[in-house]
């Protein structure tokens, strides 16, 4: 075997020996071990939390640097003293002259030029957060990994208008699990979180961070209906508190108002706080559940939570939002309307009714489609061959008569609601635009809408204009 490569890694996420406070910074996990395993040798510089500054390591060849200030919590880390910055995009240069690569998991290094000398794959894990979406427009990378397709499609809709090369540079890699590790686990070590009283009851798992996106406000309207209209009054609903409950003050607001929502609605008895999870008590925690829930309007980019809870046998029921539309067939996952909470209480109902689990055919396709291995490989191919290319040449687009514009990816026609907006989280019965978009799947040209319609849905994001591929 070929001397391993020098892998310098940015992670505007704060990272931690033996926990992983999110789906991001496990699969950064992932792909720097197996690195590691394969000889090449990754200094990873994140950002540092108070109290936890020391280096450490996560395996022989994958050192943690906790060296960069920028703000904790998330969100705003860039809302810190210019001098942080400054410090920051140091400490990444001086490791990137001693790289032979250089790897930006979930971007969050926004300044091109630091990393211009050196051959650099960014991966963009989300499609929300501003200094994310300031990575994607101001791309200049040699190679840019999306986790799904609704996922590249989108960030290709809008830069691809300005840098039409950049979709070359593309490569779509879904995340891929340990379904070794993730699959029915009898719980055990649990029940020092989870008291067994309380997993003796009919469960709903609602394992996610405190975003009043993720869905919370409909997981509650959805137990309210299961205890008082379809008589499930043992119901209980596991709620995970955030590392940061008690010392963040937008936490701590969140919680506040979450537990008066549910004395409001007088479910105290129902909805179950407990500790976050750690990785090592995940499948024994989805394997208590009866129900998992993803039923928020969060614009999710893969989504990591209805894959492990599938893999450990409990059903998951997703909206139909972001990649959660189309990223398992429709046999192999329940999916409701944003907001139809009537149709989630339904399939809730079966499911505990019919104590239904994962169907065999489900836990070979997640096999079969979403492996850890196929994942980190596809990583490591792309991680250690990148080479240096030209600069992508940026130009603002000319919209005119002859442009054809298609629906936007991030917007996708409901059977009976009209065309919903992943941004908006909103649906909109416009039958011109539902029109134009069934005529023309490829694009529709700018004559066949009135113009005051289309610079409205160009405005308000419903359409974009299709630009013609570049060169790599």
């Amino acid at each position: 075997m070929s001397a391993g490569k020098r892998i310098a890694v940015f992670s505007l996420n704060p990272l931690f020996p033996d926990f992983s406070p999110g789906g991001n910074q496990a699969q950064l996990k992932k792909i720097a071990l197996h690195l590691g395993e394969q000889g090449h040798r990754l200094s990873i510089l994140t950002t540092r939390r108070e109290g936890a500054q020391a280096a450490f390591n996560w395996a022989d060849n994958v050192e943690i640097l906790p060296l960069l200030r920028f703000k904790q919590p998330f969100p705003e880390p860039y809302f810190t003293p210019l001098y942080n910055i400054a410090n920051a995009m140091r400490a990444v240069g001086e490791a990137l002259s001693r790289a032979d690569v250089h790897y930006s998991h979930d971007g969050g290094l926004i300044f091109p030029y630091v990393y211009q000398s050196i051959p650099t794959v960014i991966s963009l894990r989300s499609i929300i957060y501003p200094e994310t979406l300031q990575s994607a427009f101001l791309f200049q990378g040699d190679a840019w990994i999306l986790p799904s397709e609704h996922c590249r499609a989108s960030y290709e809709a809008a830069v691809a208008q300005f840098a039409p090369a950049v979709g070359a540079r593309m490569r779509t890699v879904h995340n891929g699990f340990d379904w070794d590790v993730l699959r029915y686990t009898p719980p055990d070590s649990i029940f020092r979180l989870i008291p067994p009283e309380v997993a003796a009851r009919p469960l709903l798992l609602f394992p996610h961070r405190p975003e009043p996106h993720k869905g919370i406000g409909e997981v509650l309207q959805v137990a309210r209906a299961l205890v008082r209209q379809r008589g499930w009054r043992d119901l209980r609903v596991l709620v995970p508190l955030w590392m940061d409950a008690e010392s963040e003050p937008a936490n701590r607001a969140y919680y506040a108002s979450l537990r008066r929502q549910i004395r409001e609605a007088d479910l105290q008895e129902v909805f179950v706080f407990h500790d976050w999870i750690p990785e090592a008590l995940l499948a024994e925690y989805y394997s208590l559940g009866d129900v998992t829930l993803c039923i928020g309007s969060c614009v999710e980019t893969f989504g990591n939570t209805p894959f492990e809870s599938l893999g450990c046998g409990t059903p998951a029921i997703v909206s139909r939002v972001a990649a959660y539309r189309d990223l398992l067939p429709d046999e192999h996952i329940e999916r409701v309307d944003y907001g139809d909470i009537e149709a989630a209480v339904h399939i809730a109902d079966a499911i505990l009714r019919e104590r239904r689990r994962t169907p065999a055919a489900t836990l070979a396709y997640l096999k079969a489609n979403f492996s850890l291995e196929a994942m980190v490989q596809r990583y490591a191919d792309i991680i250690v061959n990148a080479q240096k290319k030209p600069p992508l040449r940026y130009r603002v687009p000319l919209l005119d008569n002859k442009t054809r514009y298609h629906l936007a990816p991030w917007c996708a026609m409901s059977s009976s609601r009209g065309i919903y907006h992943d941004f908006r989280a909103e649906y909109r019965a416009d039958a011109a635009l539902m029109r134009l978009a069934r005529a023309h799947p490829g694009g529709f040209p700018a004559a066949d809408a009135e113009a005051g319609q289309l610079r409205a849905w160009l405005d308000e994001g419903f359409v974009v204009p299709l630009v013609p591929p570049g060169k790599a």
